[in-house]
């Protein structure tokens, strides 16, 4: 069953509760987020998309995965 963009906005929240968090798309399959969030600072982009699929909990893993792509910017606040 396809995610909504309201469920990827929680699972993210969960593991950064104080982020600027936007998810958009309408199909639950093909999805983007940007994620700024002060624990980014000092990591680089690879380890803060990590971090973030990490929040995502297995929802992206296999083909069988609820969340076919997702496009992720992340960043640390300006």
């Amino acid at each position: 069953m396809p995610m909504q963009a309201h469920e990827i906005e929680a699972l993210i929240r969960e593991s950064f509760p104080d982020a600027k968090i936007v998810v958009e798309g309408d199909d639950g399959v093909h999805m983007a987020a940007m994620v700024i969030d002060e624990s980014f600072r000092g990591m680089n982009r690879v380890q803060q998309q990590r971090a973030v699929y990490a929040a995502l909990k297995g929802k992206m893993d296999g083909p069988s995965g609820e969340l076919h792509a997702l496009a992720l910017t992340t960043k640390a606040p300006g």
